[in-house]
């Protein structure tokens, strides 16, 4: 493949469809170094690898919040966290006025479809259907993680689709017989055959409805969101994809625990709550070597639903993108999961393939992100998209002279742990709000992030010039949760106290 820094050349056959259909793939917990296009050499993935030779792949991709729910908000709407949800962390529906994906492409005559895990409170109170935010079909995973405020109205209904499949097939109450819990470290093999695990289950639910479209409705265009619950923790990959990769064998984690002491204040809280500091190095290798299993297994997952496409003729009509909510740190200095702004949280994959209307087998630098979905989409689809949205029609920005952004912002947390990146793609500047803590790496000599120059003093006015616009756009987005006047919100947090805390009343971001 080649790097390309300058536009790509956006071209439209002749004699296509003028609505293609769509596929949105996400994955959850998916870095973005997990996929050999983006330079790992060892995770077998071939369709994935397939699908990027036949699209766009960002070298320079983020979420915008390195959370679940808000990251799923930014892909629904094409704004920022703080603005579709008016929260940085778990908390929070999506507000009413809201763009949403799936009622854009409705109102524009497609037929909408999602199958797997939405997370962002696809539930309603009793009364009521549930909030399918314009999809006119759903079937869902959480995990069985229905949200507090509505779990006695979810139980009643069966609104987890997937554990209501487990019992109808003989495997209710299966999926966490290994014990593991969902935000837990802990490898161990899944106790469902692959044939009934939850990946597998989202590729033929996909697969099913776009039989069921094309039998019933196949005049019109389809939009589906495919959203596979994988490789989020536990780290439990099917038989036999848990003795895929030899934990001896497969790179380590980055860094050491060491360096906490020069990253965010929120890192060594989880690391404290989750008892993190008491899991063996061999226990690390092995969730490692068990996510990377769970990696090629969705991988195999969708190349069921490419090779549906093709045996179906649909594949040179229909637009697929690939991408993921956040990432996952795998152990680098000492910690796992995400809420943070390090490469292994805040970056993604995203993969472009739209036959026809974009290139094939190119790799792009420009800095995207996960609210550019919504834009770009309509903008490949020639549907009007009528509210102006904070993310970028990438399809614009491939074909005119200009960059796409000057810098990338990423949002996470509340006061006082709340945090900001910023990121050119050289320099990458972090902000936390416990005790002004401040981070600065040059990425081009220090990809790994191992160190932190904001301590030194010849970049004082380097991190001066990334505060100072951190200020600017916190103005100019509305976002005042991060000011304090003029300048940046300071807490003063003893680390240590809350360490202590956190560990007495337990994490609440998940």
């Amino acid at each position: 493949m080649t790097i390309h820094t300058k536009r790509l050349s956006l071209k439209r056959k002749e004699g296509k469809m003028t609505k293609p259909n769509i596929i949105l793939i996400t994955a959850d917990h998916i870095r973005h170094d997990a996929l050999a296009c983006n330079g790992n050499g060892f995770v077998q993935i071939p369709n994935l690898d397939r699908l990027a030779k036949s699209g766009i792949t960002f070298s320079n991709s983020f979420t915008p919040n390195p959370i679940c729910v808000p990251a799923r908000a930014s892909i629904t709407t094409g704004n920022y966290p703080h603005k579709c949800t008016g929260f940085k962390t778990n908390s929070g529906r999506i507000k009413d006025g809201q763009p949403l994906i799936a009622q854009h492409f409705a109102d524009a005559g497609y037929r909408t479809y999602a199958i797997g895990k939405l997370h962002y409170v696809p539930y309603s109170p009793p009364g009521k259907s549930r909030l399918l935010h314009g999809f006119q079909h759903a079937e869902i995973t959480e995990e069985g993680r229905i949200l507090h405020q509505f779990a006695p109205h979810g139980l009643q209904k069966g609104l987890e689709d997937y554990h209501d499949y487990l019992y109808e097939v003989g495997w209710g109450g299966y999926e966490r017989a290994h014990g593991v819990g969902n935000n837990d470290v802990h490898p161990a093999p899944s106790p469902l055959p692959e044939e009934h695990y939850v990946d597998f289950w989202v590729a033929m639910r996909s697969i099913h409805y776009i039989k069921k479209h094309l039998e019933n409705e196949g005049e019109s265009p389809f939009f589906m969101w495919t959203s596979f619950p994988k490789p989020h923790s536990p780290y439990d990959p099917p038989e036999p994809y848990h003795r895929l990769y030899d934990a001896r064998k497969i790179p380590k984690p980055i860094g050491d625990v060491e360096m906490l002491e020069y990253k965010s204040p929120i890192l060594k809280l989880m690391r404290a709550n989750k008892a993190w500091e008491l899991f063996p190095p061999q226990g690390v290798q092995l969730a490692r070597a068990y996510y990377f299993g769970m990696v090629t297994f969705q991988d195999k997952m969708i190349g069921k639903i490419l090779d549906f496409l093709e045996e179906e003729g649909l594949r040179e009509n229909t637009i697929i993108i690939y991408t993921g909510d956040h990432g996952d740190l795998l152990g680098d200095f000492g910690c796992f999961y995400k809420s943070n702004f390090l490469n292994g949280s805040v970056k993604v994959p995203f993969i472009i393939s739209a036959p026809g209307l974009i290139p094939k087998g190119q790799v792009c630098s420009e800095l995207v992100g996960l609210q550019d979905v919504l834009p770009t989409l309509a903008s490949l689809t020639k549907t009007l998209l009528e509210q102006k949205v904070d993310g970028i029609d990438l399809a614009e920005v491939l074909t005119n002279d200009g960059i796409c952004r000057k810098f990338y912002v990423s949002q996470c947390g509340h006061s006082p742990w709340q945090s900001y990146m910023l990121c050119d793609g050289k320099w990458k500047y972090i902000y936390s709000e416990a005790n002004g803590f401040e981070e600065l790496y040059d990425l081009h000599a220090d990809l790994n992030e191992l160190c932190n120059l904001a301590f030194e003093y010849k970049m004082k006015s380097e991190v001066a010039r990334w505060r100072s616009l951190l200020i600017s756009w916190c103005k100019e987005n509305g976002d005042a949760g991060m000011l304090d006047e003029d300048n940046l919100r300071r807490s003063n947090v003893n680390v240590e106290e809350a360490k202590f805390q956190y560990q007495a009343m337990g994490w609440r971001w998940y």
